[in-house]
């Protein structure tokens, strides 16, 4: 029953100083002392963004608080704490809410982000978790998608497509990595990648008023992308799934051209920096292979509306 599951979560749940009332009022008290904070939240669903008849709930409550990690992460936003809404199958809903948080939990205590409340509900659909996350923005405002300059280089971590093979579940939000770098070097506009790199880099275009090209040869094409290349009936080729697919969660930026360079040089983290491309003054979106400039189109994962 709810009640009996409230208290399993408030005796589960690590306490952090900045949450002055947690569970089991109403509503939570967070102490962030900031004169701003940033706020974001996502919605996911079996059967859209994982299946429960093929990944464990663990993975799936992971998952659902990385996602908005990795919001923040596109913001340069250190997280501070988030609430939790689940809405439940009626059958077997006490023993997956009880294996969702562990897997929440895990990732939360990783990143220091304190779980402050949330709702439980139920009903005969199926899963759905809603997570809303705070986190403190970095000294002078943090990233946005809007900022980007002409002649600014196109900097991503890490590599791109093929994530439906595992990386879409067991990702890293790229947190500490987005802050280190907003704070290491001139960084002009930001976004996590999780709907596609070709759909995400057009939001930035659009956010900041320019257009952007982007060095076919300079994508780093994960090894995902090969092996989902072989396995596609859609004669996919790599590059193309490094393009389209969704939910690599990794990071686009903005990045003045000397300080591109002192980036690459320095190669600072843990994964691999790669200049892919340049923003350009005239709108648009562009895919640049050898000699040849063609249109790339912005296509990625949308949810549909009728």
């Amino acid at each position: 029953m709810e009640l009996q599951l409230i208290e399993y979560f408030r005796q589960r749940i690590p306490r952090y100083p900045c949450v002055r009332l947690g569970i089991g009022d109403d509503a939570a008290i967070i102490d962030l002392d900031l004169p701003q904070c940033v706020i974001t939240t996502d919605v996911l669903m079996d059967g859209i963004d994982f299946r429960l008849t093929e990944v464990a709930p663990e993975a799936a409550g992971r998952k659902a608080l990385a996602v908005n990690l990795s919001d923040l992460a596109a913001m340069a936003a250190s997280p501070k704490a988030c609430v939790v809404g689940l809405v439940l199958p009626e059958k077997g809903g006490m023993d997956l809410a009880k294996r969702l948080y562990d897997g929440l939990l895990s990732i939360a205590r990783d990143f220091q982000i304190a779980v402050a409340g949330g709702d439980t509900n139920s009903w005969d659909g199926p899963l759905v978790i809603s997570i809303t996350a705070i986190g403190s923005p970095s000294p002078g405002g943090g990233l946005s998608r809007a900022g980007a300059l002409p002649g600014d280089r196109i900097i991503v971590t890490g590599d791109f497509g093929g994530s439906i093979l595992g990386k879409h579940l067991a990702f890293t939000p790229r947190v500490w990595e987005a802050i280190y770098l907003y704070r290491t070097y001139e960084v002009h506009a930001g976004i996590d990648v999780s709907d596609s790199l070709a759909l995400d880099l057009w939001r930035i275009t659009q956010e900041s008023r320019c257009g952007a090209v982007v060095h076919a040869d300079r994508v780093p094409v994960s090894e995902a992308s090969h092996r989902l290349a072989t396995q596609s009936k859609s004669r996919m080729k790599p590059l193309d799934h490094a393009l389209y697919d969704g939910e690599d969660f990794e990071l686009i930026l903005a990045v003045p051209p000397a300080e591109a360079e002192r980036m690459l040089r320095d190669q600072p983290l843990s994964v691999p920096l790669t200049d892919i491309g340049e923003f350009l003054p005239e709108r648009g979106l562009w895919l640049e292979k050898g000699k040849k400039r063609t249109a790339l189109e912005p296509k990625g994962y949308q949810h549909k509306f009728f």
